[in-house]
């Protein structure tokens, strides 16, 4: 019998311009119901406050990424089930509303990979019954992800993934502007949104401004969402605040830091400021980034002439894995990973190849970092905007990508990672963000390195309790076989630095601290450490690296977000966020 055409994806040319309670009002309980945007850029927040607002419920969350949208939508009780890559409030923490849901069970949460979602949406889009995909060998997520079934391609005789269509009843994006006739530009990276608004039956909108029919043209970089592809599109100045839309204003880190610090509602306390969004947020993204290159107007963070710090260490340390001919992608959340990067670019290794927000802003340059402005900079300086669907294709999975170091909440022996939920003694579980696009990207990268800035029992454990990312492919004829570059499997962590042997597949310690016992590290590890026979002390931070990572690279500390404990957590966080606020309103007079 011949398959039916899903027609509900096809819309009219021209979409209906409306008002934001009006796009609210095209969404009903129930919908299969996606969000754009990334972290916090361009998040349609107008639009879901208008949703909490209407108390529109039993909706079914599907997005790569849950964080601030979730929460709003959870604080409500809309969400009847939840489908994430993972799900995170970034150098805010752990969702609060998200752990509860899923540590008590009380909504269902379907964990994916970031390529299984995007070849779902992408059958969707073409109208297949499936799509393949490369099997995440390693790992735990094939039993995991909704639909997804094992096969045997039958040319081949290998192994592949397949997964039918992700459709959505709705999509809420927010954009930089529409023309007259509905076409709607996006600015900068663009996370799922294309793959996401080709599900979609309803694809609701809002933009900064509405501009005449071929003003776009004259626009820059810039991707442009047909108008024959949006159902609705409504005017909403400030309508991702306090998220970001370049090129209009940046992320307000102050007012997410007193939203999720109050014992106000979410819906209540993210209302639009009054008098629109901060003149100097708006100023901020015309700032050049040349202007940040030339040495930034602030303290460093730690006296020029004072020993390295643990955070200094590591930071070093990674970055000493790139050289020219490195390819490094920048995970979801990982401000020290980002340090790593951007030191290595501006002191040993010019020419490798940076890819910043999930690997939207293609080729970066190592500007310095700073939570408002890293954004603007890094969509001025990339050489390529894109999408994550379009990442995958173009370099994760052909094995283009040499470097993505990641943190993990659980590590073991086989370098088998766990960052969906530890379980407890009493059977209960603490539910971490998720595995992002790790369980692809330990196969499909040249080298997979991970990070722990606290080594103990807790973190490096005998065995994970879910292994959402692992190394399927680890020797060189495995990789070889895939299509894959041969490449090591590493673990850095505040005491030693472990490497993965390929014959046993088990990590071998191959750096230690200097000043650290290795009777302290076994002491420090949850299962048997061995030491390589060649193990040597890791090299200290030569002084002019630390000036550079102190004075240029990282001036405002954001690195140390992940080694301090809760406690100290929120007394550091108010100082970047100031610090930051700070260096805008100099920049921006």
């Amino acid at each position: 019998m011949a398959r039916k055409v899903h027609q509900s994806l096809v819309k009219p040319n021209r979409p209906i311009f409306t008002d934001v309670a009006g796009l609210a009002a095209r969404v009903d309980a129930g919908d299969r119901f996606g969000v754009g945007g990334h972290h916090f850029a361009r998040l349609p927040m107008a639009q879901l406050l208008a949703v909490v607002e209407r108390g529109v419920g039993d909706l079914h969350y599907i997005s790569w990424a849950g964080g601030l949208s979730l929460e709003l939508l959870l604080e409500s009780d809309l969400v009847a089930c939840i489908d994430v890559c993972f799900s995170s409030l970034d150098i805010f923490g752990l969702p609060p509303r998200f752990r509860a849901a899923a540590e008590s069970g009380k909504i269902p949460v379907n964990d994916w990979t970031a390529l299984a979602m995007i070849q779902a949406l992408r059958a969707a889009e073409q109208n297949l019954p499936a799509l393949p995909f490369q099997v995440p060998a390693g790992s735990d997520m094939m039993e995991r992800i909704p639909g997804a079934v094992t096969e045997t391609e039958s040319r081949s005789g290998e192994a592949v993934g397949t997964i039918p269509p992700l459709r959505l009843d709705t999509v809420m994006i927010h954009a930089s502007r529409a023309d007259e006739a509905g076409n709607v530009e996006l600015i900068g990276a663009l996370a799922l949104d294309w793959s996401m608004v080709s599900a979609a039956r309803k694809v609701l909108v809002t933009v900064e401004e509405i501009v005449p029919v071929g003003a776009l043209a004259g626009d820059g970089r810039q991707t442009i969402l047909t108008r024959n592809r949006i159902t609705a599109i409504a005017k909403a100045e400030g309508g991702a605040w306090p998220c970001s839309c370049l090129p209009f204003y940046v992320t307000d880190y102050v007012a997410l830091r007193r939203a999720f610090d109050t014992d106000l509602r979410l819906a209540r306390s993210l209302r639009p400021p009054a008098g629109d969004v901060a003149p100097d947020l708006r100023r901020a993204p015309s700032i050049p980034a040349a202007a940040a290159t030339a040495g930034l107007p602030v303290i460093p963070s730690a006296p020029v002439d004072s020993e390295a710090t643990d955070d200094e260490i590591m930071a070093w340390r990674l970055a000493s894995e790139f050289d020219n001919e490195s390819f490094a992608s920048a995970g979801a959340v990982s401000p020290l990973a980002n340090v790593a990067y951007r030191l290595a670019k501006a002191t040993h290794a010019p020419d490798m190849i940076i890819a910043t927000m999930s690997c939207g802003h293609i080729d970066i340059a190592p500007t310095p970092m700073s939570l408002s402005l890293l954004e603007p900079f890094d969509a001025e300086t990339a050489i390529a905007h894109t999408g994550g669907d379009e990442s995958y294709s173009t370099y994760y999975q052909a094995g283009a990508v040499t470097h993505e170091i990641i943190a993990c909440g659980q590590i073991d022996a086989g370098a088998r990672v766990n960052n969906i939920a530890i379980r407890k003694k009493d059977g209960g579980i603490i539910r971490l963000p998720g595995q992002g696009g790790m369980a692809d990207v330990a196969n499909m990268h040249r080298n997979y390195v991970v990070y722990v800035t606290r080594h103990s029992p807790l973190s490096l454990v005998e065995k994970v309790d879910i292994v959402s990312c692992g190394r399927g492919y680890v020797t060189d004829a495995e990789r070889q076989a895939q299509g894959y570059r041969a490449g090591a499997v590493k673990l850095v962590t505040n005491l030693c630095v472990f490497e993965l042997d390929p014959q046993n597949r088990e990590l071998v310690v191959v750096e230690t601290r200097p000043g650290v016992p290795r009777d302290a590290i076994a002491t420090a590890t949850g299962f048997a450490v061995r030491f390589s026979e060649d193990c040597r002390e890791m090299p200290t931070v030569p002084p002019d690296i630390l000036k550079t990572l102190r004075e240029t690279i990282d001036p405002l500390g954001l690195r140390r977000l992940e080694f301090v404990g809760s406690r100290d957590r929120g007394a550091l966080l108010d100082e970047i966020i100031a610090r930051d606020r700070e260096l805008i309103a100099t920049f921006a007079a």
